[in-house]
């Protein structure tokens, strides 16, 4: 398309000089200059052509004149360029003080003063050296704010100082911001316990594929689970939570999250719900333990959810505990001590043997209570526990054997 553009413009021109050569050898016309009182007579085509020949004679001399000036530019840039290449690869390598005093040189030419500046603030930060990182940075202030906005925050987010970083990328003279701004800034917010406003960045991030899908798919959650945490009433709260995609309202991190901020703020009906609707679609142990852990009522129907849900995960140790939770917030000790049993056999740790030191000290049993809370220590550490004392035989047979049948898996099933 180009070649054929080209081909035209020289036919178009070729014809606009043979139609005005025609038109003035059919009249050539007369040109007359006055000079010194003097009067110089000639035709247009020769006015023209001296006119043409005068214009290029100029020209000559101007590019004759200029040409030590233009060498020395050129001279200057290759320097530029070779200064900031080896300032480069000195930073790449470590070489802290040799990368800077080549990217301080670079930086005085204008064509890489933006890179050879923000490369000169990173030596000058690796090597500790503060003053020297600031003068880097307001030298890029004038011309290149926005180079100079992105580098310091992402050296202020390196030296864990979000603020910082936020403020040099809120500065006016940064916006708008491109891509990496945005993301620096949703760190920036995350960082400063702004993960609700961290999370309405996901949109232009994901729009401008700042980060692969699977590091942003981390940062959607992480900073989901930080914004339900955050949320300072229960309309704020229930707001991220209707705003969630369907995925992370069964991810047990979100969840847990909204449980456990719904229960602070007395939204109990609410708390509750989520974990259930949760285990019901995707079974997960630690929700399964959060379920007897929440600071909520509701005792009779979360145990028939816990009981119903034992038929299906009878191993479950956070299910377990869970029962044993709930069955101690009812007065019912002796099933809660069962259920805590069970969930030792089946593998569960110190928050079981807590749940047991709990219980003997409300129902006065001091030597096992005390007992428990050093096992719950011991197991915590990963150390030997220490048998609890009084235990008739048939308890210990429950213990040893509470797993004796196996499903058609060949997994353990647990018995009664």
């Amino acid at each position: 398309m180009n070649l054929f553009r080209n081909l035209l413009f020289w036919i178009v021109l070729a014809l606009v000089g043979a139609l005005a050569a025609q038109l003035l050898v059919q009249d050539p016309g007369k040109v007359v200059v006055t000079y010194g009182g003097m009067n110089y007579f000639t035709n247009v085509p020769k006015a023209l052509l001296m006119l043409i020949g005068g214009l290029l004679a100029l020209w000559l001399v101007w590019k004759v004149l200029s040409l030590p000036f233009t060498a020395v530019r050129r001279h200057r840039k290759k320097q530029a360029r070779a200064r900031l290449i080896d300032g480069l690869d000195a930073l790449h390598q470590g070489h802290w003080t040799r990368a800077e005093k080549s990217l301080a040189q670079a930086a005085r030419n204008r064509d890489v003063a933006a890179i050879a500046g923000v490369a000169a603030a990173r030596a000058a930060a690796a090597r500790g050296d503060t003053a020297a990182k600031v003068q880097y940075l307001d030298a890029l202030a004038a011309d290149h704010p926005v180079a100079r906005a992105l580098a310091a925050a992402d050296l202020a987010l390196a030296e864990d100082r979000p603020g910082d970083a936020l403020a040099a990328l809120d500065m006016p003279t940064a916006q708008p911001l491109p891509p990496r701004g945005l993301a620096l800034r949703a760190q920036a917010l995350a960082a400063l316990g702004r993960a609700g406003e961290a999370y309405g960045l996901l949109g232009a991030l994901r729009q401008h594929n700042v980060w692969p899908a699977e590091r942003l798919s981390q940062h959607e959650a992480a900073w989901a689970e930080a914004a339900l945490r955050e949320a300072a009433d229960a309309n704020v709260l229930a707001d991220h939570w209707e705003t969630l995609p369907k995925p992370l309202k069964t991810d047990p991190a979100a969840v847990a999250a909204y449980a456990e901020r719904a229960a602070a703020l007395r939204w109990e009906e609410a708390a509750a719900k989520s974990l259930e609707q949760a285990l019901d679609t995707r079974w997960d142990e630690s929700l399964a333990a959060l379920y007897g852990r929440l600071p909520i009522g509701r005792l009779d129907a979360r145990r028939a959810n816990a009981e119903r849900w034992l038929q299906a995960h009878p191993g479950s140790p956070g299910l377990l505990v869970s029962l044993a939770r709930i069955a101690r917030a009812q007065g019912q000790w002796p099933q809660a001590e069962a259920y805590l049993h069970r969930a030792l056999a089946q593998g569960a740790n110190s928050e079981a043997w807590e749940e047991l030191g709990h219980g003997f000290a409300q129902v006065g049993d001091e030597n096992r209570a005390r007992l428990s809370y050093v096992n719950a220590l011991r197991a915590g550490r990963g150390e030997a526990i220490t048998e609890l004392p009084g235990r008739d035989l048939r308890q210990k047979l429950f213990d040893e054997a509470v797993i004796e049948e196996r499903d058609e898996f060949g997994m353990p099933r647990l018995r009664g």
